[in-house]
C-alpha cells in the first residue's frame, strides 16, 4: 500500500458500546425522509423489468433487444453517478447535499411524466431512459452520503443499513403496484408512481436538509458522549476540478469496492431483468409474474438492518464474506424454479442477501474516505451499476437465447464467488471486540 493510500485511508474505528443505535429525532426523521428516497429509486429501476414483456409485446422486441433498453438506461446512470457524487463535494459536504440530490431527484420525476405522455415511439421511450438513468446514479450516493452525515458515526452500518430497506420494500411493492396497475391500465401509467413518490419527498427534504437543523443533531451528539459524523458540519474539497476524484481512488477501499459492486450488480441486473420472462414462459400471468418476481423485497429489509449493524461491532469484510457466499447459493437455487410455489420459496431466500451488501460497503466507503464520499459512491455506483448494467443484461439474454435459465444462473454464481478476491485486497475499517 502506497503512503498516499496509507494517508487517506481511515483508521479503523472501535465499534460502539451500545447495541441499541441512538440518535436525535432529526436524524431519525431524515433516516426516514432518504429511506422513502430510496423506495423510490427502487421503484424506478424495478419498472422496467417488471413491464419489460408488455413493451417487447408493443415493439415487438427481441430479448436481445430487450436487454438493450436496459443498457441505455445503466449508460444514464454511469454518467449521473460519477457527476452528482462529484458535484456533491465541490459544493459541500452535510446540509449542501440537499441541494445537488433535489436536482437529481427531479430528473427522475421529469422522465416518469415524460414516458407517460410521449413514449409512442420506441426510440422516444428508450431515448427517455436516459435522464432516468442519471438521475437513478447521481441520487443514490449523494442520498447515502446524507444519511451517513446526519447519524452518529459509531451508528453508521445502522443507519445506511434501514436507510437501503427502501430497496427490498420497494422491489415487493413495485411488483404488487405495478400488477394492479396492469389489470386496469397499460405500462406507460406505471411511470407515473415516480412523480407520485418523488415530488413529496423532495419537498420534506429541502425542509429538513438545512445547517440549523444540522447543528441542532451535532449538539446532540456531543451531549451524549457520541462521536460526530465530520468533525464539522460541512466541508469542501478545494484544488482542481478532479480533487475529489484524486482524493477518493487514493484509497485502495475505493478502488476495490467499485470491483465488489460491479459482480454484485451484474449478477443482480442479469437475475432481475429476465424474471418475469422466466415466470411466462411457466404459465404464469402477466400480473401474477409482476408479483412474485418482487417478493425478495418481503425479505429484503432483515438482512440489510441486521448485517448492517453486525458490520459496526464485528466488522464490514466479515460481513461481506458472509453475503458473497449467500448470493452464490440463492443464485442457483433459482434453477429449481418450476412454479409458483418454488419461485416464493426461492426469491424469499434471496431477499435475505440481495440488498444485504450495498449498505455495509457505502459504511465502508465512508469510513475510509469521509470528506470524499459522495465522489466515491458516486464513482462506485456510476462504474458499478452503470457498466455492469451496460452489458449484463445484454449478455444474459444472449446465454438464455442460446443456454437456458440453467446455464445462466451458475454464471451469475460463478460471477458472485469471484468478490472474495477484491475482498481480501480490502482493508477492515472496524475495530473487532470492545473499545
Amino acid at each position: 500500500m502506497s503512503d498516499a493510500t496509507r494517508h487517506t485511508e481511515a483508521q479503523p474505528t472501535a465499534p460502539p458500546v451500545h447495541w441499541m443505535p441512538r440518535a436525535h429525532p432529526i436524524s431519525w426523521l431524515t433516516l426516514a425522509v432518504t429511506s422513502g428516497a430510496i423506495l423510490m429509486t427502487a421503484i424506478d429501476g424495478g419498472i422496467l423489468p417488471t413491464v419489460l414483456p408488455q413493451i417487447s409485446q408493443e415493439f415487438g422486441l427481441s430479448t436481445s433487444q430487450a436487454g438493450a433498453v436496459n443498457s441505455v438506461f445503466n449508460a444514464g446512470l454511469l454518467a449521473g453517478g460519477l457527476i452528482f457524487g462529484w458535484l456533491s463535494d465541490r459544493i459541500g459536504t452535510g446540509y449542501r447535499r440537499t441541494l445537488v440530490w433535489n436536482i437529481a431527484m427531479l430528473l427522475a420525476i421529469l422522465g416518469g411524466v415524460l414516458t407517460f405522455g410521449f413514449a409512442g415511439s420506441f426510440l422516444a421511450f428508450i431515448l427517455l431512459r436516459i435522464p432516468m438513468g442519471i438521475s437513478r446514479g447521481g441520487s443514490e450516493p449523494v442520498n447515502v452520503a446524507i444519511v451517513s452525515e446526519w447519524w452518529p458515526k459509531q451508528f453508521r452500518g445502522f443507519a445506511v443499513g434501514v436507510h437501503h430497506i427502501g430497496f427490498p420494500l420497494g422491489q415487493f411493492a413495485t411488483g404488487a403496484l405495478i400488477a394492479v396497475v396492469l389489470s386496469t391500465a397499460s405500462w406507460r401509467e406505471a411511470f407515473l408512481l415516480i412523480p407520485l413518490l418523488g415530488i413529496p419527498i423532495m419537498i420534506l427534504q429541502a425542509v429538513i436538509g438545512t445547517r440549523a437543523k444540522q447543528q441542532r443533531v451535532y449538539d446532540w451528539i456531543d451531549r451524549n458522549g457520541l462521536t460526530r459524523p465530520q468533525p464539522e458540519l460541512s466541508t469542501r474539497l478545494t484544488g482542481p476540478v478532479l480533487a475529489p476524484v484524486r482524493e477518493a481512488l487514493r484509497s485502495s477501499n475505493v478502488r476495490w469496492s467499485i470491483l465488489l459492486i460491479f459482480l454484485f450488480l451484474w449478477g443482480e441486473a442479469g437475475a432481475v431483468t429476465f424474471l418475469t420472462t422466466q415466470f411466462g414462459q411457466l404459465g404464469m400471468s402477466g400480473s401474477q409474474a409482476a408479483l412474485i418476481a418482487g417478493a425478495s423485497g418481503l425479505t429484503g429489509w432483515i438482512g440489510q438492518i441486521l448485517w448492517g449493524s453486525l458490520s459496526d461491532h464485528i466488522g464490514r469484510k466479515f460481513a461481506i464474506a458472509f453475503l458473497i457466499t449467500g448470493w452464490a447459493v440463492t443464485l442457483l437455487a433459482m434453477i429449481a424454479i418450476h412454479g409458483t410455489t418454488s419461485a416464493w420459496i426461492v426469491l424469499l431466500a434471496w431477499g435475505l442477501f440481495r440488498n444485504a451488501p450495498f449498505p455495509v460497503v457505502y459504511a465502508l466507503l465512508i469510513d475510509s474516505v469521509p470528506k470524499a464520499a459522495g465522489t466515491a459512491m458516486g464513482l462506485m455506483i456510476g462504474i458499478a451499476v452503470g457498466v455492469s448494467g451496460l452489458f449484463a443484461s445484454v449478455v444474459a439474454g444472449w446465454i438464455i437465447e442460446h443456454y437456458g435459465f440453467p446455464v445462466h444462473y451458475i454464471v451469475l454464481a460463478a460471477i458472485c464467488l469471484i468478490g472474495f478476491l477484491p475482498l481480501a485486497r480490502m482493508t477492515e475499517t472496524i475495530t473487532r471486540g470492545r473499545a
